[in-house]
């Protein structure tokens, strides 16, 4: 959520960053609202003022007719006041969540096919090997019993593939906590004030990419971003306390509406996998600085574990609301001919921070709103798919990557 106050000083960049992100949002009725919303609340405060001298007055003594009639009137007037100025906070908060935040001077602007590749590494493959055929052979995946007991994209991992599965996560784990990560399992339901908090604005299951309780005001969550962002809701935190660095293991529970098709065949898009994420809460001034420590994290992990890809900085049409800038990995498929995510990391700034209260208190006594970031270390069963596709070999064993053999009783092969 951005602060009205920013929106009226830079009301021009704000016009241009909605408009860059594709939202049809007018800024201005905004401001107008919230004007009207300012004068009700000074008329409020005269009310009360006035309110309190008539209480006053009618100490130590009988009250007069006129005193008590004006007293009425004060209260009625100052009740219809109150509910104007709760529906007009109501109205301008309402419409604060739906701007998003505002963007780097370097994101690209235009949509998707836009977005700019800045960093690649390894050597493309020109071969290799369905992921869900192999998988299917070797008795390591189970879609139809999956969708037997849940439904569609609901699935079962078996065997060396469950252990494959560890194994990655580990081998996540290990190099998140080499860079200062505290290691969280994380609760796999938020409320709605943590999701909206994240950048969400949800109204129904229908409505949404996550899974709604019903009777209940919670949500599955999509990520361990999401009850991350909701570790420190309504707390100050010293300044010299941060960064927070957390590495939150969770289940992710997405509808993945529309997903279906040749490049989100089998495990790549799934409505429930694991994921590793990484979250730093930080100082205003290092957030830009984390963002790139982020990547780099998620470029060891991937070149340790030797796949091919490239970073894409994300155009500013494609940036979902809360991200001032955001990278995508893409590996490199050598199934589809094709790079396809594999990580994102978005820095936040301020917006999330600001909906969920998260403040940072200054050394000179000053509070101010932290900033957030979030990144993927490891999406496993899309990790999976990536070192199906990559180590199969030709007389149907998976060689293992060496980063991960000694999490697999040092097998070379499965």
């Amino acid at each position: 959520m951005l602060d009205v106050k920013f929106i009226r000083e830079n009301l021009e960049l704000v016009e241009k960053s909605t408009k860059e992100k594709g939202y049809k949002i007018d800024i201005k009725e905004i401001v107008r609202l919230d004007d009207e919303r300012k004068k009700i609340l000074s008329e409020v405060e005269e009310l009360r003022k006035a309110r309190n001298e008539t209480a006053a007055k009618m100490k130590g003594g009988k009250p007069s007719t006129d005193l008590i009639k004006k007293g009425k009137q004060i209260k009625e007037e100052l009740s219809e006041k109150e509910q104007a100025l709760t529906s007009a906070e109501t109205e301008v908060k309402k419409l604060l969540k739906q701007v998003p935040n505002v963007i780097f001077d370097d994101v690209p602007l235009g949509g998707e096919e836009c977005s700019v590749e800045v960093k690649k590494w390894g050597e493309n493959h020109e071969t290799g090997v369905d992921h869900l055929d192999y998988a299917v052979s070797r008795d390591w995946v189970d879609f139809e019993r999956g969708a037997k007991v849940a439904g569609a994209k609901f699935y079962y991992l078996k065997g060396e593939l469950a252990l494959l599965e560890n194994a990655l996560l580990q081998y996540g784990l290990s190099k998140v906590l080499e860079h200062g990560f505290t290691f969280m399992t994380v609760p796999d339901m938020v409320s709605s004030r943590v999701l909206e908090g994240c950048g969400f604005n949800p109204r129904s299951s229908e409505q949404s990419d996550e899974y709604f309780i019903e009777g209940e005001d919670l949500a599955m969550i999509a990520t361990a971003e999401m009850p991350l962002t909701g570790y420190h809701m309504d707390e100050i935190i010293d300044e010299d306390k941060l960064p927070f660095l957390y590495a939150g293991y969770s289940a992710c529970f997405r509808k993945e509406a529309g997903t279906y098709g040749k490049y989100t065949r089998g495990l790549f898009s799934v409505h429930q996998f694991n994921k590793l994420e990484m979250y730093v809460f930080c100082l205003p001034e290092k957030s830009k600085e984390m963002h790139e420590k982020i990547l780099e994290i998620e470029e060891d992990i991937w070149q340790g574990l030797g796949i091919p890809y490239h970073v894409i900085n994300i155009a500013a049409g494609d940036l979902g609301a809360p991200a001032a800038k955001k990278y995508d990995m893409e590996y490199w498929s050598p199934v589809n001919q094709k790079y396809q995510e594999i990580t994102s990391c978005s820095n936040c700034t301020d917006f999330q921070a600001r909906a969920v209260n998260c403040r940072v208190r200054r050394k000179d006594g000053t509070v101010e709103f932290v900033h957030t970031l979030n990144g993927t270390a490891i999406p496993l069963a899309r990790a999976l798919v990536v070192i199906l596709e990559n180590y199969a070999t030709q007389d149907g064993k998976l060689k293992v990557p060496e980063v991960l053999r000694p999490y697999l009783n040092n097998k070379e092969e499965i």
